[in-house]
Protein backbone atom coordinates (compact mmCIF):
# COMPACT_ATOMS: atom_id res chain seq x y z
CA UNK A 1 0.00 0.00 0.00
CA UNK A 2 1.06 3.46 -0.83
CA UNK A 3 0.00 6.85 0.19
CA UNK A 4 -1.59 8.90 -2.92
CA UNK A 5 -3.02 12.29 -1.81
CA UNK A 6 -2.60 11.06 2.24
CA UNK A 7 -4.99 8.64 1.27
CA UNK A 8 -3.81 4.83 2.07
CA UNK A 9 -4.22 2.89 -1.27
CA UNK A 10 -4.01 -0.36 -2.44
CA UNK A 11 -3.78 -2.05 -5.92
CA UNK A 12 -6.16 -4.59 -7.42
CA UNK A 13 -4.39 -7.86 -7.07
CA UNK A 14 -3.57 -6.96 -3.33
CA UNK A 15 -7.28 -5.98 -2.67
CA UNK A 16 -8.36 -9.09 -4.56
CA UNK A 17 -6.76 -11.05 -2.12
CA UNK A 18 -7.55 -8.93 0.68
CA UNK A 19 -10.93 -9.87 0.12
CA UNK A 20 -10.38 -13.49 -0.66
CA UNK A 21 -8.42 -13.52 2.58
CA UNK A 22 -10.73 -11.48 4.77
CA UNK A 23 -14.60 -11.61 4.49
CA UNK A 24 -15.32 -8.74 6.22
CA UNK A 25 -13.70 -6.56 4.28
CA UNK A 26 -16.04 -4.60 2.27
CA UNK A 27 -16.25 -2.48 -1.24
CA UNK A 28 -17.89 0.82 -0.85
CA UNK A 29 -18.64 2.39 -4.72
CA UNK A 30 -18.93 6.06 -4.38
CA UNK A 31 -19.36 6.33 -7.95
CA UNK A 32 -23.09 7.97 -9.33
CA UNK A 33 -26.06 5.23 -9.19
CA UNK A 34 -25.97 5.14 -12.56
CA UNK A 35 -22.57 4.12 -13.06
CA UNK A 36 -22.94 1.44 -10.19
CA UNK A 37 -25.66 0.18 -12.18
CA UNK A 38 -23.81 -0.11 -15.19
CA UNK A 39 -20.75 -2.69 -13.54
CA UNK A 40 -19.15 -3.09 -10.20
CA UNK A 41 -17.65 -5.36 -8.15
CA UNK A 42 -20.12 -8.48 -6.52
CA UNK A 43 -21.05 -7.78 -3.11
CA UNK A 44 -19.92 -4.20 -3.45
CA UNK A 45 -22.58 -1.51 -1.59
CA UNK A 46 -23.07 1.77 -3.59
CA UNK A 47 -22.68 4.99 -1.35
CA UNK A 48 -22.78 7.75 -3.83
CA UNK A 49 -19.79 10.74 -2.99
CA UNK A 50 -22.29 13.65 -2.90
CA UNK A 51 -23.85 11.56 -0.20
CA UNK A 52 -20.96 10.57 1.95
CA UNK A 53 -21.03 14.62 3.96
CA UNK A 54 -24.41 13.83 4.37
CA UNK A 55 -23.76 10.76 6.52
CA UNK A 56 -20.51 10.71 7.79
CA UNK A 57 -21.17 9.96 11.61
CA UNK A 58 -23.33 7.08 10.61
CA UNK A 59 -20.54 5.48 8.61
CA UNK A 60 -18.08 5.80 10.97
CA UNK A 61 -20.35 4.28 13.58
CA UNK A 62 -21.40 1.47 11.43
CA UNK A 63 -18.21 0.82 9.45
CA UNK A 64 -16.65 -1.72 12.09
CA UNK A 65 -13.94 -3.60 9.68
CA UNK A 66 -12.29 -3.08 6.95
CA UNK A 67 -13.44 -0.52 3.89
CA UNK A 68 -11.96 -0.23 0.72
CA UNK A 69 -13.49 2.75 -1.10
CA UNK A 70 -13.55 2.42 -5.43
CA UNK A 71 -14.95 4.62 -7.77
CA UNK A 72 -14.14 4.96 -12.02
CA UNK A 73 -10.62 5.95 -11.57
CA UNK A 74 -9.58 6.61 -7.73
CA UNK A 75 -10.25 10.26 -7.94
CA UNK A 76 -13.72 10.57 -5.58
CA UNK A 77 -12.73 7.19 -4.02
CA UNK A 78 -9.53 9.57 -2.42
CA UNK A 79 -11.77 12.35 -1.72
CA UNK A 80 -14.01 10.32 0.25
CA UNK A 81 -11.36 8.65 1.70
CA UNK A 82 -9.69 11.54 3.42
CA UNK A 83 -13.61 12.80 4.25
CA UNK A 84 -13.83 9.69 6.49
CA UNK A 85 -10.21 10.20 7.93
CA UNK A 86 -11.27 13.42 9.10
CA UNK A 87 -14.43 12.37 10.79
CA UNK A 88 -12.34 9.52 12.72
CA UNK A 89 -12.90 6.72 10.31
CA UNK A 90 -8.90 4.66 10.04
CA UNK A 91 -9.60 1.62 8.19
CA UNK A 92 -10.78 2.80 4.85
CA UNK A 93 -8.04 2.51 2.15
CA UNK A 94 -8.25 3.68 -1.66
CA UNK A 95 -8.35 0.84 -4.42
CA UNK A 96 -5.96 2.54 -6.77
CA UNK A 97 -7.46 2.98 -10.11
CA UNK A 98 -10.99 2.37 -9.32
CA UNK A 99 -13.43 0.26 -11.79
CA UNK A 100 -10.86 0.80 -14.87
CA UNK A 101 -8.08 -1.13 -13.24
CA UNK A 102 -10.56 -3.47 -11.55
CA UNK A 103 -11.50 -4.26 -15.02
CA UNK A 104 -7.96 -4.49 -16.69
CA UNK A 105 -7.14 -6.79 -14.02
CA UNK A 106 -10.13 -9.11 -14.83
CA UNK A 107 -11.39 -8.48 -11.80
CA UNK A 108 -15.29 -10.04 -11.28
CA UNK A 109 -18.15 -7.37 -12.38
CA UNK A 110 -21.57 -7.60 -12.36
CA UNK A 111 -22.95 -5.86 -15.43
CA UNK A 112 -26.34 -4.31 -15.80
CA UNK A 113 -27.58 -1.11 -18.09
CA UNK A 114 -25.03 0.46 -20.09
CA UNK A 115 -24.02 4.02 -19.43
CA UNK A 116 -21.02 6.17 -19.95
CA UNK A 117 -18.91 7.17 -17.05
CA UNK A 118 -19.07 10.44 -15.36
CA UNK A 119 -15.43 11.08 -16.60
CA UNK A 120 -16.57 10.34 -20.14
CA UNK A 121 -19.19 12.76 -19.77
CA UNK A 122 -17.35 15.65 -18.52
CA UNK A 123 -14.77 15.52 -21.53
CA UNK A 124 -18.49 14.97 -24.29
CA UNK A 125 -19.69 17.90 -22.62
CA UNK A 126 -16.46 19.86 -22.39
CA UNK A 127 -15.35 19.61 -25.48
CA UNK A 128 -18.85 19.50 -27.32
CA UNK A 129 -19.02 23.21 -25.46
CA UNK A 130 -15.54 24.17 -26.73
CA UNK A 131 -16.34 22.85 -30.16
CA UNK A 132 -19.73 25.20 -30.13
CA UNK A 133 -17.54 28.00 -28.70
CA UNK A 134 -15.48 27.76 -31.64
CA UNK A 135 -17.48 27.68 -34.14
CA UNK A 136 -19.98 30.28 -33.13
CA UNK A 137 -16.58 32.77 -33.11
CA UNK A 138 -16.70 33.07 -36.67
CA UNK A 139 -19.88 34.67 -36.47
CA UNK A 140 -20.23 36.30 -32.76
CA UNK A 141 -16.23 36.92 -31.67
CA UNK A 142 -17.25 36.80 -28.20
CA UNK A 143 -18.25 33.40 -28.24
CA UNK A 144 -14.73 32.53 -27.83
CA UNK A 145 -14.59 33.30 -24.34
CA UNK A 146 -16.95 30.58 -23.39
CA UNK A 147 -13.97 27.90 -24.72
CA UNK A 148 -11.66 30.41 -22.46
CA UNK A 149 -14.21 29.84 -19.41
CA UNK A 150 -13.98 26.00 -20.26
CA UNK A 151 -10.52 25.82 -20.42
CA UNK A 152 -10.04 27.63 -17.58
CA UNK A 153 -12.03 25.12 -15.66
CA UNK A 154 -11.01 22.51 -16.66
CA UNK A 155 -7.49 23.48 -15.55
CA UNK A 156 -8.75 24.62 -12.12
CA UNK A 157 -10.17 21.29 -11.43
CA UNK A 158 -7.42 19.03 -12.34
CA UNK A 159 -5.28 21.64 -9.86
CA UNK A 160 -7.90 21.34 -7.24
CA UNK A 161 -8.42 17.65 -8.07
CA UNK A 162 -12.26 18.86 -7.97
CA UNK A 163 -15.02 19.19 -10.51
CA UNK A 164 -18.22 21.22 -10.84
CA UNK A 165 -19.24 20.33 -14.47
CA UNK A 166 -18.67 16.54 -12.90
CA UNK A 167 -20.64 17.33 -9.50
CA UNK A 168 -23.63 18.82 -11.77
CA UNK A 169 -23.42 15.96 -14.61
CA UNK A 170 -24.10 13.42 -11.52
CA UNK A 171 -27.21 14.79 -10.44
CA UNK A 172 -28.95 14.53 -13.70
CA UNK A 173 -31.26 11.92 -13.94
CA UNK A 174 -29.17 9.56 -16.62
CA UNK A 175 -26.60 9.35 -13.75
CA UNK A 176 -29.19 8.18 -11.02
CA UNK A 177 -29.97 4.77 -12.57
CA UNK A 178 -32.65 2.93 -10.58
CA UNK A 179 -31.42 5.45 -7.46
CA UNK A 180 -29.37 4.58 -4.34
CA UNK A 181 -31.19 3.79 -1.17
CA UNK A 182 -28.35 5.45 1.16
CA UNK A 183 -30.19 3.78 3.99
CA UNK A 184 -30.47 0.51 2.86
CA UNK A 185 -26.48 0.52 2.20
CA UNK A 186 -25.82 2.24 5.39
CA UNK A 187 -27.60 -0.68 6.95
CA UNK A 188 -26.02 -3.09 5.10
CA UNK A 189 -22.60 -1.69 5.96
CA UNK A 190 -23.22 -2.32 9.72
CA UNK A 191 -25.45 -5.60 9.32
CA UNK A 192 -22.08 -6.51 7.38
CA UNK A 193 -19.52 -5.40 10.20
CA UNK A 194 -21.96 -7.15 13.17
CA UNK A 195 -22.20 -10.32 10.83
CA UNK A 196 -18.05 -10.24 10.70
Amino acid sequence: MTARNSSPTIDVPAARALIADNPDVLIVDVRTPGEFETAHVPASINLPLDQVDAHLGRIVNDAGGRILLMCQSGNRATTACTRLANAGLTDATVITGGMNAWVAAGGPVERGRQRWSLERQVRLVAGGVVLLAVVASVWVPAARFVAGFIGAGLTFAALTDTCAMGAMLSRLPYNRGAGCDVDRSLARLRNDRQQA
